[in-house]
């Protein structure tokens, strides 16, 4: 048998297992571009479990680009509420407008053009190509990574240049052209029930006689990567104020995390900081000058919120002032009986929760 065909053995027996145990998704058996491109953003850092009940609210709301590219962005924040990584709700959002721009409301379905869309890399654009068109553009995501890591025994880094030039090889030669979006789909969904992280059931796995990392009576040291992503610490000190019945806002910007997302008033510091502390502080001074008498109640201490990159820590104080000061019309004022109009990252948005209980 030659190297080819024995490639494209791998391929058939991943196909003919994925045929049995697929997932019935409501992405999965269309050709929308569109929707799959929804699935595949969401699905990017979600489980599939938690996933599903975002995708079916996000395409009810904004069932084409052209509905997305002319919503709010503030309302597009709001779908995606939940989710985090608010980047890419964003650029949905942007790659939509530009869809309804440049290509009159309809997905592009030249893979060239795909990847020109904001936000959309080698990967995604690959998977909207394939899945909807059949094109023949490998999928590597981190399952697929897994699978061909420990089936070819692949020790050079994944994280590396050298590396995924290796695994986008492999990947391209695993691939018949003709059966691109169920091979894309099947070793994606293959790393994803079968070949796990952890303790994957090899006695079970139709590929276990040709797996090196079977083979190798350890398959969990696959795929190998180099670099371990460094995290940082940050402390938040949030105040939920009252004022007569409104409550005071301001919308995160820049290039830190949650950019579009609304928040209450926040004294950062770099290490942990009580209460004492923080009232030695500028900004708290001038957020509660001629405030009256606040009376200030701690709700939450130190909350742990992990991100891809960071670890927060935080804290939620109830403030109740008398009047207004002039740091505060700084902020937006809101009623509120207006909160659930605002997008909130998920540490916020748990806190206001258990606030209406």
């Amino acid at each position: 048998m030659s190297y080819h065909k024995k490639i494209f053995k791998e391929s058939e027996l991943l196909r003919t297992w994925y045929a049995t145990h697929k997932r019935d998704l409501p992405w999965r058996n269309i050709k929308d571009p569109y929707r799959i491109w929804i699935s595949e953003v969401i699905l990017q850092q979600t489980r599939v479990a938690q996933g599903l009940d975002y995708y079916n609210r996000f395409v009810g709301r904004f069932p084409d680009a052209r509905s997305l590219a002319e919503a709010d962005q503030k309302e597009v924040l709001k779908y995606w509420q939940g989710l985090g990584y608010y980047s890419r709700a964003r650029n949905l959002h942007e790659a939509a407008k530009d869809i309804q721009s440049r290509f009159n409301g309809i997905f592009p379905g030249q893979y060239d053009d795909v990847l020109t869309l904001k936000g959309i890399g080698e990967y995604t654009a690959a998977a909207i190509v394939s899945f909807a068109w059949n094109q023949p553009r490998p999928v590597i995501d981190g399952n697929v990574y897994r699978v061909l890591g420990r089936l070819f025994g692949i020790t050079t880094p994944m994280d590396t240049g050298k590396g995924k030039q290796e695994y986008r090889e492999l990947a391209t030669l695993l691939m018949p052209p003709d059966q691109a979006g169920v091979h894309n789909q099947a070793i994606m969904e293959f790393g994803a029930l079968q070949c796990i992280p952890q303790n994957p059931d090899c006695e079970k796995c139709p590929l276990s006689g040709s797996c090196a990392a079977c083979a190798s009576g350890n398959p969990q040291q696959y795929p190998v990567k180099q670099n371990k992503t460094k995290t940082r610490n940050r402390y938040f000190h949030y105040f939920f104020i009252i004022c007569r019945s409104h409550t005071y806002l301001h919308c995160r910007t820049g290039k830190d995390i949650w950019e579009g997302l609304y928040e209450f008033p926040l004294i950062e510091s770099d290490v942990p900081a009580d209460f004492a502390e923080l009232q030695e502080k500028t900004t708290f001074t001038e957020l509660f000058r001629e405030t009256g008498q606040p009376a200030i109640s701690l709700e939450i201490k130190n909350r742990k919120h992990v991100l891809s990159h960071q670890v927060l820590y935080a804290t939620f104080y109830k403030v109740e002032i008398q009047k207004e000061n002039a740091a505060l019309k700084k902020y937006l004022k809101i009623p509120l009986s207006a909160l659930d109009e605002y997008p909130f990252p998920r540490l916020v948005s748990a806190f206001l929760s258990r606030e209406e209980k």
